[in-house]
């Protein structure tokens, strides 16, 4: 299985890039997965997108829709992808280290 690195962290991923064993996720790992998609920092804004992700993700084994996403973290979508170009499904999602989502998030 592919390996990402990042100040020293190695992660496992699936071909894609996401996380291999979502429940090896951690604030660390989250800036590894965040570098390979070129994001340098995390700021308390990304975590609060990632935090709000993976509690929904955890919670009812599903990521969340786009408009519960925008509503519960008071960012637009226009904010979301400012934070993530690659989007909430390919950016957000592999930050919080969820499997790749079968529909967008």
């Amino acid at each position: 299985m592919p390996e990402i690195e990042h100040n020293g962290i190695t992660v496992e991923v699936d071909e894609i890039g996401f996380l291999a064993n979502p429940d090896s996720w951690t604030e660390a790992i989250a800036e590894v997965l965040a570098d390979s998609i070129g994001i340098a920092k995390l700021t308390k804004e990304h975590m609060s997108v990632i935090n709000f992700i993976r509690e929904h993700w955890l919670e009812f084994d599903v990521a969340p829709m786009i408009r519960v996403l925008c509503r519960e973290t008071n960012m637009n979508l226009k904010q979301i992808y400012e934070l993530f170009p690659d989007g909430p499904a390919s950016g957000a999602s592999k930050c919080a280290g969820l499997p790749m989502p079968e529909e967008c998030v």
